[in-house]
C-alpha cells in the first residue's frame, strides 16, 4: 500500500521544474565555478538593487511601518491598502478600469498559477476539465500543476522561419480548438522559455475566443507588462473583464520575497483569497511594503523602461553577437525572435543527440543550460523539434555568459 495519496504523489514525484531547481542549486552549492545559463534568476543590476537597500533601510527607521510589516497578518487577499494603491496604478497608467475588489497579492505568481488552474481545471461534476496552452514550448512550471491527470493540453506553435538563424512560433489557429472540456486558455508573455511576444491579432483573436465560448484568458506577465516591461515590441496587452492577468515582483530583482498580483473579476479575487486562506493563511508582507511607495511615484516605471528593459536587451545584444562569432554559417542554428524576456531559446535543426544529451555534456564542462523538452508538454504527438531546442540566459555576468556559449559552441561543433 503506497504512504502517498495519489495527489502526494503526483506532488511529490519527480517533475522537470523540481529535478531542474535542484540541479540548479546543487551545482551552485558545489561547483562554484558553473557558468550558470540555466534558470530564470533576474541579473544583479547595481542602480535597482541599489534602490531596494535604500529603501529597506528607510523601513527600518520608520518603527511604526517595520513593526507593521513584521509583525501583522494581512487578509489572504493582501494589504487593503496596498490592493487600492495597485488598482490605482493601473487604474493611472495602464487605463485598466480596476478596483481593490480586481486585486490579489499571491505567495509568488508559482503558486497563484497552481492555483488558479486547479480552481478552474480538473475534475468537475463527473467531467474533465483542461486548460489550454495555445503554443508550445511554454514555462515549464505550468507542467506539473495540475491535481489531476492530463489537465493541460497544448498546441504546437507554428515555426515561421525569418531568416538563416532567425524564426518565430506563431499561434496555429487552424489547430486550435476549444472544445467543451477547456476550462481556461494561458499564454505567458514574454513567453518563456522563448521570448515570444504574441501579436496584437494574436492576443485580440485568442480573447474573442475565450468570450465565445465563456471561459478566462489568462496572461502571465512575468517579464512583461506593466514592469519589468522587458518588452521589446510595441505590443501592450490590456486587460478587461474576464481575463486573468498575473504580475510579479520576482523580475524587478525582487524574487527572494515571493509575491505577485493577480488582476481578475472578484468572483476569482475571492475565490483565490479564500484558496490562500488555506494554504498560506496570509502572504508575506515585505514585498507589499517595498513596492507601496514606488508604485504611487512611478518609480517602478522609471526604473523598468530605463534601466531594467534596456540593460537586458543590452546583455541580449552582446550574447547573440558571441554566438554568431562561435557558430558562425557552419552549423545549421536559429535563435527565436528577441521580443523579450531575459532567455535566448536556440533551435539546432539537425542536432544528432537530444537536447537532454547536450544538456548533461555541457554540465560536465560545467555550463548549466535548459534542455527544451521540459517545455513541450500537454501535446498529443511527439515533436522532434522539441529535442532540438535548449534555452540559455543572459542574466549572468558577461565574462560567465562568454565562456559559457563558447563551451557551447565547441560541444556542439564536435558533434
Amino acid at each position: 500500500m503506497s504512504l502517498f495519496s495519489d495527489i502526494g504523489s503526483r506532488l511529490s514525484g519527480p517533475s522537470g521544474i523540481q529535478e531542474l531547481m535542484d540541479d540548479l542549486g546543487i551545482a551552485l552549492t558545489t561547483h562554484p565555478n558553473i557558468r550558470m545559463l540555466g534558470g530564470g534568476q533576474p541579473a544583479a543590476i547595481p542602480e535597482v538593487q541599489a534602490l531596494w537597500r535604500e529603501r529597506m533601510v528607510e523601513i527600518v527607521s520608520e518603527s511604526e511601518t517595520l513593526d507593521r510589516m513584521l509583525l501583522n497578518y494581512d487578509p489572504p487577499r493582501g494589504n487593503p491598502r496596498f490592493r487600492e494603491t495597485f488598482a490605482a496604478f493601473l487604474h493611472r497608467e495602464c487605463n485598466w478600469s480596476v478596483t481593490a475588489e480586481n486585486i490579489a497579492v499571491m505567495p509568488s505568481s508559482q503558486a497563484a498559477f497552481f492555483m488558479l488552474f486547479n480552481l478552474l481545471a480538473g475534475d468537475t461534476g463527473g467531467r474533465k476539465r483542461r486548460i489550454l496552452f495555445p503554443i508550445a514550448p511554454e514555462y515549464i512550471g505550468y507542467a506539473n500543476q495540475g491535481l489531476s491527470e492530463d489537465m493541460f493540453v497544448s498546441c504546437p506553435g507554428i515555426i515561421e522561419e525569418r531568416g538563416p538563424h532567425d524564426f518565430k512560433y506563431r499561434v496555429d489557429f487552424d489547430r486550435l480548438k476549444i472544445t467543451p472540456d477547456i476550462a481556461a486558455i494561458c499564454i505567458s508573455c514574454p513567453t518563456n522559455p522563448t521570448g515570444n511576444v504574441i501579436t496584437a491579432d494574436e492576443f485580440t483573436r485568442l480573447r474573442d475566443l475565450a468570450r465565445e465560448h465563456d471561459i478566462p484568458f489568462i496572461v502571465d506577465n512575468a517579464y512583461g507588462h506593466p514592469f519589468p516591461g522587458v518588452i521589446y515590441t510595441d505590443f501592450t496587452p490590456q486587460w478587461e473583464e474576464g481575463m486573468i492577468f498575473s504580475i510579479s515582483m520576482s523580475k524587478v530583482g525582487l524574487p527572494g520575497v515571493r509575491t505577485s498580483m493577480v488582476v481578475a473579476s472578484p468572483e476569482i479575487i475571492k475565490a483565490l483569497g479564500n484558496m490562500n486562506a488555506i494554504a498560506s493563511l496570509a502572504n508575506g508582507n515585505v514585498g507589499q511594503t517595498l513596492l507601496s511607495g514606488f508604485l504611487a511615484d512611478d518609480t517602478l516605471l522609471r526604473i523598468s523602461r530605463e534601466i531594467i528593459r534596456p540593460f537586458y536587451q543590452q546583455r541580449s545584444d552582446r550574447a547573440v553577437a558571441i554566438l554568431q562569432e562561435q557558430l558562425g554559417d557552419h552549423l545549421p542554428w536559429a535563435l527565436h525572435a528577441r521580443e523579450g524576456a531575459f532567455f535566448l531559446w536556440l533551435w539546432f535543426k539537425e542536432l544528432p543527440i537530444t537536447s537532454a544529451a547536450l544538456y548533461k555534456r555541457l554540465k560536465d564542462r560545467e555550463v548549466l543550460v535548459i534542455p527544451g523538452h521540459y517545455f513541450f508538454y500537454g501535446l498529443k504527438e511527439s515533436l522532434p523539434h522539441s529535442q532540438q531546442c535548449i534555452r540559455l540566459t543572459f542574466s549572468q555576468p558577461e565574462a560567465i555568459v562568454r565562456e559559457g556559449l563558447e563551451i557551447l559552441a565547441d560541444e556542439v561543433r564536435g558533434l
